[in-house]
């Protein structure tokens, strides 16, 4: 197995053969591995905290041996939020750095470009831990992305289905919209409407707005209109907290629906947490237990905080599934990721957890020949054929002046409410 070598410290080390992963010596070798995530922009402040789960999974496997015997690199590439930019930088990280993996983006218009101009014609797996709108799924059933894709959140459908079923609870009548031109917010907007008024609801209004605007007034304004009693806001933390501000200082009602992305302490103390106490958001939950834990204790121990914000434990497992992929498929090219990442998250093999000591073990078995199933840090990832996952749901909310979480829904719930709408 021939692993293509980068420069190091500007000498080019050339003409390694590696014969198998017990012959190579980490410091011989490195593989690259891709990110292109929105680190400048309207979505900075959560853009970079993603980055930092996946360079933890990266530093985490290099300290338990690297993959096949080499130390991996982590390429990480800034969007801007915009999807030339982002085409661009995985151009970048393809051709020139020769990476086997990307990791992103986090909007999905920023991740289908990626995907169908770059990923897929070079054969490289790309795997998001943020874009959940329904077009890959669509994409992928029809040959489109020759397998090549992944992500580890589930669709826009069941968070629009769940959060219905939310405003149905708390008995909004007249819910106004607004939401981020982009796919994602056309999406999650468009499945909330549809799922609202299965449930006898009434969207009032749907309000799209353009990111990195001074200001939000007209389309706050154009909301207003028919005095509904509640909002829900489908936005980035900078973005989506000056929309709440002009919303709520226009006269805007506080009952608020909170899209995922908003779930990040910069938002809260963008907006004021005095103003968020009516508000309800959703995120992407974890189920409880050690592999969760893992995670947690190991981020709070390196960063110092909770791991609090969207994309985090996704993120961090986009990253570990495609590192175990390559060292079960033993070479560091797209399509034996692509052909291994179902090999090591399903089936009957040792459950391998986060952490150094758990990818320690999950060499060992896979240098034995047995087979291993990772549990992440989003709790057993199961990839279903057009690259999909589903996954539990948490409610949040602010709670003297913090964010707290208030409920779960866990895959049976949310499947039951599906199938309410469903019939």
């Amino acid at each position: 197995m021939n692993f293509k070598l980068i420069v190091l410290g500007g000498a080019m080390v050339a003409g390694l053969q590696v014969g198998t992963a017990t012959t190579a010596s980490a410091q011989d070798c490195q593989v690259s591995i891709g990110a292109v995530l929105s680190i400048t922009g309207s979505m900075a402040a959560i853009g970079s905290a993603i980055g930092d789960a996946g360079q933890l999974a990266v530093d985490q496997f290099n300290e338990a041996g690297g993959v096949n015997g080499c130390q991996i690199r982590y390429v990480l590439r800034d969007d801007q939020g915009s999807p030339n930019v982002g085409v661009d930088a995985a151009k970048t990280l393809v051709e020139i750095e020769q990476v086997p993996v990307v990791l992103g983006a986090i909007q999905s218009g920023v991740s289908l470009p990626v995907l169908t101009s770059v990923t897929v014609p070079a054969k490289v797996t790309q795997i998001s831990c943020c874009s959940s709108a329904p077009s890959f799924t669509e994409l992928a059933a029809s040959g489109g992305t020759d397998g090549y894709w992944f992500r580890t959140l589930p669709t826009d459908r069941p968070q629009a289905v769940v959060m219905a079923n939310i405003a149905r609870e708390k008995g909004y009548k007249k819910i106004a919209v607004i939401y981020v031109n982009s796919d994602y917010g056309v999406s999650l907007s468009r499945q909330f409407k549809a799922a609202t008024e299965a449930l006898g609801g009434t969207v009032a209004s749907m309000t799209a707005y353009n990111q990195e605007q001074a200001s939000y007034r007209a389309e706050v304004n154009s909301a207003l209109q028919g005095e509904p009693d509640a909002l829900f806001l489908i936005a980035f933390p900078a973005d989506g907290a000056t929309a709440a501000r002009e919303w709520i200082s226009f006269g805007g009602t506080q009952n608020m629906l909170l899209s995922n992305a908003l779930r990040a302490d910069e938002f809260v103390d963008a907006v004021g947490a005095q103003y968020l106490t009516n508000a309800v958001g959703i995120d992407n939950a974890q189920v409880e237990g050690p592999s969760v834990d893992a995670f947690n204790t190991a981020w709070t121990a390196k960063f110092g905080s909770a791991p609090n914000g969207p994309g985090l434990h996704t993120m961090y497992d986009a990253a570990t599934v495609a590192l175990l992929a390559m060292e079960n498929g033993g070479e560091a090219n797209g399509t034996v990721v692509r052909d291994n990442i179902r090999l090591v998250t399903g089936g009957d093999g040792e459950v391998i957890n986060p952490g150094v000591e758990g990818f320690k073990r999950a060499k060992e078995l896979i240098a034995e020949g047995k087979s291993v199933r990772y549990v992440g840090a989003t709790g057993p990832i199961t990839f279903d054929a057009n690259g999909d996952v589903t996954g539990p749901y948490l409610i949040w909310g602010v709670k003297d002046d913090a964010l707290t979480t208030l409920d779960s829904w866990d895959n049976a719930r949310v499947s039951a409410a599906i199938a309410e709408i469903d019939g």
